[in-house]
């Protein structure tokens, strides 16, 4: 499948991201209206192109199984993550999540998408670090000649419908957001408690090996 370029003989779209919950696991809500040249998109797949920043990912394996249920679909760029690494450590990643059609609206879609912070630094004089998420890219997929004179080179390579079949012809929307950004808050603790929070691990570390040590000793067999 090739993602290409749409030029002004294309429907718009306006775009809606919205990070709902709190605290380090969120759902992003992503909400997509076609244009009035949207009216001739019947048959047509929508999604939208999401490149997450280092301080916020998907989990491959709830995602596979949110896809199994039939309750997300989506492709992840690369689809492995390294769920453990921090922020500092961590790499951008690339989702196609692809839209249902919103029964209320003809020309309108939409889909969400668990995402989950990660932990950052500490930091000086702040209990919150801000990761930016720039607005999606609206892609449009059609299995006939439909806006075929929009066509261009393309950039990525992605099935229509999550799934390994093709090809298919994907179109770079011109779209409008509601915002350009949306900033996510991750909880982050401060360095000046670094030396109290070391204390007080060592010393739980030692009180559980001490119990654990006695249990041991008076149950155990030798």
């Amino acid at each position: 499948c090739v993602i290409l370029d749409v030029q002004a003989a294309c429907p718009d779209a306006t775009v809606t991201q919205e990070l709902l919950k709190d605290g380090f696991h969120r759902d992003l809500l992503v909400t997509v209206e076609l244009g009035a040249a949207g009216e001739d998109a019947g048959g047509c797949a929508v999604a939208a192109r999401i490149r997450l920043p280092p301080g916020i990912y998907v989990d491959p394996y709830e995602l596979a199984s949110l896809q199994q249920h039939n309750v997300t679909k989506a492709v992840l760029i690369p689809d492995t993550v390294d769920l453990e690494a921090p922020e500092y450590l961590a790499t951008d990643l690339l989702i196609l999540l692809y839209m249902e059609a919103d029964p209320r609206c003809s020309r309108c879609f939409r889909a969400a998408l668990p995402v989950h912070g990660r932990y950052h630094r500490p930091a000086d004089g702040s209990e919150e670090a801000l990761v930016v998420l720039k607005s999606p890219q609206v892609l449009l997929c059609c299995c006939d000649n439909r806006f075929a004179e929009c066509r261009k080179p393309a950039e990525v390579e992605a099935p229509c419908l999550g799934k390994n079949v093709g090809p298919c012809q994907w179109h770079s929307l011109t779209h409008k957001t509601a915002h350009e950004e949306s900033i996510l808050q991750v909880p982050v603790g401060l360095r000046q408690h670094s030396s109290l929070v070391c204390v007080v691990t060592l010393l739980s570390t030692a009180l559980c090996a001490t119990l654990i040590l006695a249990a041991v000793c008076k149950y155990g067999h030798f």
